[in-house]
């Protein structure tokens, strides 16, 4: 029996909720740039994040428009989604975007504080929005 998730399962199991791990091509050799990140995503839509605009992460983005979303459970039974694709935008940030993804991993009363705590830190942030392309998923509760 394959492990692989189907189309539907697949897009549900990123829409979860899973801290992602985000990599992005080095440039001279170097390995790629690895980075855990909080991130957006609805079935059939574009993966979106928020990072610093003078970041490393963003200056590779830029670069090379290319990058890949790792999700996982990291218990029994252990899945995950990766997704690779261009980066189809690097803008601004949004308000929006920065309550859905805070109220996304942390719930409203958490959120709205941490959102509170960090807004002068985000000011030179902006929102990547990528668009899935190549998929990789396994689910090895059903093997």
């Amino acid at each position: 029996m394959s492990t692989m998730m189907s189309v539907e399962e697949r897009e549900a199991f990123l829409a979860d909720v899973h801290v992602g791990v985000l990599s992005v091509a080095g440039r001279n050799g170097r390995a790629p740039l690895s980075v855990p990140i909080w991130y957006g995503y609805e079935p059939g839509g574009v993966v979106t994040f928020i990072t610093g605009e003078s970041s490393r992460k963003t200056k590779l983005l830029r670069e090379t428009g290319r990058c890949s979303l790792c999700a996982q459970l990291e218990a029994p039974p252990y899945r995950y989604v990766t997704v690779e694709g261009p980066v189809v935008a690097i803008d601004p940030i949004d308000p929006e975007v920065r309550r859905a993804i805070a109220y996304r991993y942390l719930g409203p009363e958490q959120g709205a504080t941490w959102m509170a705590s960090t807004a002068s830190g985000m000011a030179g942030s902006v929102v990547v929005r990528v668009r899935p392309e190549h998929w990789l998923s396994a689910d090895f509760g059903k093997g």
